[in-house]
């Protein structure tokens, strides 16, 4: 790759890694419908900029029942679920967490397709799977979140149904919206999401007290987390391999422990252990060569 592509996806990498910050910033006043809702607002008017200059295609009418239900479990549900579960998660503990989007993406393939791994990607997958089991657990006792209700261990819960989330919309998308316009294909997600995300929080808690900070934390979230990102995402796509492209998922819990750091955030020993075995799985799940009948994942990084 090219000097200018590798800043990219530092780039990139550092604008989702900072998501899980901003998110738990955000959740100091918005509820976590609100953080999502905002998020997908921000996010769309964005795309939706670029798409209207850039003359770029919305998606087919008849693809709409798709791309609600994608738009369900790739936006609505994980960006609510992140936001509620950094509650009582910090910001990068959550990070590691969204690192078994890949794995679980794998898991959801193997069954669809019914295709079976290779030896060595299984051990990725539990190796991976492992080092996100210490992280967790080095968390739990840390008096800045048992305090409450609910404690580390339900928002670590609801943080990983997020990352699940997000490996059913891979599946699905990969299935039923190949070979669309990745600009119009995403704002129509973010648009829709909101549109779902909307009713809800107007039916629920509202932000109240609004602080410089938390509003700050939502503009970035949405502006830059699901708008700026999403769109060198895809010039990153349509310069470099998306093999190069993917390393940004193992960037990510390094970026979550670097910018948890400046928010004063709990980060040990074992924490940082576990973060070095689950970059390490996720990379024996990716470097196995294909081989007729065997699955080889190809990791999808996801944002917060």
């Amino acid at each position: 790759m090219k000097i200018r592509s590798i800043l990219q996806i530092l780039l990139l990498s550092a604008m989702w890694g900072v998501s899980f910050l901003m998110i738990r910033i955000a959740g100091g006043i918005f509820p976590p419908l609100w953080v999502a809702l905002l998020r997908c607002a921000l996010g769309a008017a964005l795309l939706w900029t670029v798409l209207i200059f850039g003359g770029n295609k919305l998606p087919p009418r008849r693809l709409l029942p798709w791309l609600i239900t994608i738009a369900l479990f790739n936006n609505a549900l994980p960006f609510a679920f992140f936001a509620w579960g950094e509650r009582t998660v910090p910001s990068n503990i959550a990070a590691v967490i969204n690192a078994t989007t890949p794995i679980w993406t794998l898991l959801l393939s193997m069954a669809v397709h019914r295709t079976r791994a290779a030896l060595f990607t299984i051990a990725g997958v539990l190796l991976a799977f492992a080092g996100v089991l210490v992280v967790v657990l080095s968390h739990t006792g840390d008096p800045a979140a048992d305090h409450v209700a609910g404690g580390p261990l339900r928002g670590s819960i609801v943080i990983a149904l997020a990352a699940v989330g997000y490996a059913i919309a891979t599946v699905m998308a990969k299935a039923k919206l190949q070979g669309l316009d990745p600009i119009g294909l995403a704002t129509t997600q973010l648009s829709l999401a909101g549109l779902m995300l909307l009713p809800l929080a107007l039916a629920g808690a509202h932000p109240s007290g609004l602080r410089f900070g938390p509003v700050a934390a939502i503009a970035v979230l949405g502006f830059a987390g699901s708008g700026l990102a999403y769109l060198l995402y895809y010039h990153l796509l349509s310069q470099v391999s998306a093999t190069h492209v993917a390393a940004v998922a193992y960037l990510l819990p390094l970026w979550g422990l670097f910018w948890g750091i400046f928010a004063h955030e709990s980060i040990g020993l074992f924490t940082c252990i576990g973060v070095a075995i689950t970059i390490a799985g996720l990379i024996l799940m990716n470097l196995q060569p294909r081989a007729a009948g065997v699955l080889q994942p190809r990791s999808r990084p996801e944002a917060a």
